[in-house]
């Protein structure tokens, strides 16, 4: 299994369409495919925050769809998710971004773009363990103990990290070092939290680089374990990482 996991795109589709050009994928078929079978991975948050939120749903959708793409669901897909099936949600932290995109469309387009979401989302696991349990990828990590298991105490960790219920003086949640006390065999690939640069930490690698934020947008080459970076076009922002 050769896969290209590639980390929070949140709506910087150019980022992304350069990344996958970099590693040799081709768009003749408007969404990205490698000559020599590689998959994509997506950890997660492809929207909100970027410009062109909709144009990332559209090729991962169709990667799903041809089952040439794995993808697992962040804490802002969520959102998106609960937004399109008409619950009530806050149109904040990056989500106006998506929803004024939304708005642009004709009534039909719009009922296409929520289809395919919804689709994307529902069928996606909480997380996906692939390659002979040799591998993890789940938007905010996730314990040792909890792989295989599904309730809403993991679905939470899954999407929103370690939280501990308490806030930062930002607003921003104190969220625990998971990755620290890891020590399972499992390669864990994981987002959620922007860093400048990977961080790896006991078989755990985080891979969001902070696109939207101004910094790059990564992906990991697995088995090989090499990464693979483009800078970002959006406006640097440096009190958005945090500090390792």
């Amino acid at each position: 299994m050769k896969l290209d996991i590639i980390g929070d795109i949140h709506g910087c589709f150019a980022e992304f369409k350069e990344l996958t050009l970099k590693l040799d994928y081709s768009w003749k078929n408007g969404f990205p495919v490698h000559p020599s079978g590689r998959k994509l991975a997506f950890v997660g948050d492809l929207t909100d925050r970027g410009p062109q939120s909709l144009a990332v749903i559209d090729a991962v959708y169709n990667l799903a769809a041809n089952n040439l793409g794995y993808y697992v669901p962040g804490n802002h897909c969520n959102k998106l998710y609960r937004f399109f099936l008409g619950n009530k949600v806050q149109i904040t932290h990056g989500l106006e971004t998506t929803v004024a995109e939304f708005e642009q469309l004709s009534p039909k387009a719009q009922n296409e773009v929520r289809q395919k979401f919804i689709e994307l989302y529902e069928n996606a696991p909480l997380y996906r363990v692939i390659d002979n349990n040799n591998l993890v990828i789940a938007h905010a990590g996730i314990k040792e103990d909890y792989i295989g298991k599904h309730s809403s105490k993991v679905k939470t960790f899954v999407l929103y990290g370690d939280i501990t219920g308490e806030k930062n003086p930002d607003g921003t949640p104190v969220r625990r070092d998971w990755a620290s006390e890891y020590q399972g065999d499992a390669v864990i690939v994981y987002g959620h939290t922007p860093i400048k640069e990977v961080k790896s930490v006991n078989n755990t690698y985080n891979i969001d680089t902070g696109a939207v934020f101004g910094n790059k947008l990564t992906a990991l080459r697995y088995p090989e374990m090499q990464f693979q970076s483009v800078q970002s076009r959006m406006p640097y922002a440096e009190e958005k990482f945090r500090k390792m």
